[in-house]
């Protein structure tokens, strides 16, 4: 028996180091192509305001396509559906690294956000249902949500690095290298999965809705900007994904076993997860953005040392990262949250404030650690309270659902934050912009800063029992944060 548990504990152990690297791969990629952006602009002819929708295509694709992923990790298979994702993402990143021309980039980018949207949820899945509700939850979700938050700023780094050493071809074409030993390693590490339930359906018609229906909406409000906000393609767009979702209700609604239950949104633990995750990624998630360009447009950067330049916060995002189900299980989520946004909030009040046309790296480090102290926390603990209290057979589909909100708002957040930091280039160049550029970015991190004070007061009042967790099981309608 002793043996029997320790060979358990390993196989959990390996399980969380696979589930941990896959996602720290699927957020990897969402801005290790940040710093090569200024080398695909003039290799592939993208301007200015159409630069950002190699971020956005994934952000689009993902967000679409996470709720369809959740459902069918819970019907199909956790394990096949974690290896059809990372078979995709590889895939695509192949593709994208022999991309010569915008177009083909794109779609590259586009199916690599579809490969993550069935990745994120699943792994989320698998770790809500290997380790118990509590402390072992919260600890493997720490080290889970350590490597994904990780994963934003190392795209970043590892990008500088590639780009410098081997050309913006490189950033794709590592993924296949991370991808491919994970595709393999899922079929020894993760346990087969069981025979499908009887009596559920895959609620395809819904699927369909909600998926098209949120890529639509998400497309026109990234691209709502730049083709203008009463163009035929904006308004037909966001027309037709309110009329998806809008059919997506009525089948949920007359669906014998929908894709969204109804009981499954009574949860208040994970509508803040939700509504947090999408306030999340809209903010401290477009950071990095701004800061590659701040890096390389304002201070002359190039790729090497503005990879190096998230080298700081980096390993604060991890440290914080990891701990933070520590601070769940003492402290509970109302006070983790709270207390992590807030300190968010300062650090890029501190930030922006440090941003200017002839500032240094140094000025910026005060700022970068204190608002990495609440990236890492706060991106742990909004997974934490969305998995809190769900059934096994709905992690999937909650994963889904909370992931959808992330993916939502990196988006929506992108898209409007390069409206507000590029609102006054128009017709500069030379010193001007340069100026201007920095102007921008500073005013941006003081919207970003407003931003996570609205999350704070989400977390507060949504989140109303301020202690840790409960000793014993509870029904999840019941249970808060």
């Amino acid at each position: 028996m002793p043996g029997g548990r320790g060979r358990g504990r390993s196989r959990q152990r390996a399980m969380l180091a696979l589930l941990s690297f896959a996602m720290l791969i699927v957020s990897l990629d969402q801005y290790i192509v940040v710093v090569a952006l200024p080398d695909i602009a003039r290799d592939l002819g993208y301007s200015a305001r159409t630069l950002q929708s190699v971020i956005s295509a994934y952000a689009v694709a993902s967000a679409g396509f996470l709720l369809l992923g959740g459902r069918a990790a819970d019907l199909l298979g956790r394990r096949r559906i974690l290896a059809v994702g990372l078979a995709l993402y590889a895939g695509a990143a192949f593709v994208g690294g022999l991309a010569n021309g915008p177009g083909t980039l794109l779609v590259a980018r586009a199916v690599q956000g579809l490969g993550g949207a069935l990745v994120f949820p699943t792994t989320l899945a698998l770790i809500n249902t290997t380790f118990a509700e509590g402390r072992p939850r919260n600890r493997a979700l720490g080290i889970w949500g350590g490597a994904g938050a990780a994963g934003l700023v190392i795209g970043v780094l590892l990008g500088g690095l590639l780009t410098q050493a081997f050309g913006w071809e490189a950033v794709f074409f590592v993924n296949v290298a991370l991808a491919g030993p994970a595709l393999l390693l899922a079929f020894v590490v993760i346990p087969r999965d069981g025979e499908r339930e009887k009596g559920r359906r895959f609620d395809l018609p819904g699927a369909l809705c909600i998926s098209l229906g949120v890529t639509l909406i998400v497309f026109a409000l990234v691209q709502g900007p730049g083709w203008g906000w009463l163009s035929p393609g904006i308004l037909g767009s966001a027309t037709a994904g309110l009329l998806l979702i809008g059919a997506f209700v009525v089948i949920e609604r007359r669906g014998s076993d929908p894709l969204m239950p109804p009981r499954l949104l009574s949860n208040p633990n994970l509508v803040t997860g939700v509504v947090i995750a999408f306030m999340f990624m809209a903010t401290f998630g477009s950071v990095l953005y701004f800061l590659s360009i701040y890096f390389q447009e304002v201070l002359g950067y190039d790729a090497l040392q503005t990879g190096a330049g998230f080298l700081i916060p980096t390993a604060v995002v991890v440290a914080a990262s990891t701990v933070a189900g520590r601070l769940v299980t003492r402290f509970g989520l109302r006070r983790t949250l709270a207390g992590s946004l807030a300190v968010g909030a300062l650090g890029a009040v501190a930030l922006g404030l440090a941003i200017s046309p002839d500032g240094t790296y140094a000025e910026l480090v005060p700022g970068l650690v204190v608002l990495s102290v609440g990236d890492g926390v706060v991106f742990t603990a909004m997974f934490i309270a969305a998995a809190t209290g769900i059934p096994d057979r709905q992690q999937g589909i909650a994963s889904g659902i909370a992931s959808t909100g992330s993916g939502t708002g990196a988006a929506v957040g992108l898209a409007l934050l390069v409206l507000v930091a590029t609102a006054d280039l128009d017709g500069l160049s030379g010193d001007e912009l340069r100026v201007a550029t920095a102007d921008g970015i500073s005013t941006t991190l003081f919207v970003v800063a407003g931003g996570i004070a609205l999350t704070f007061l989400v977390a507060v009042t949504r989140c109303p029992t301020p202690t840790g967790p409960l000793p014993t099981p509870v029904p999840y309608q019941t249970r808060r944060c």
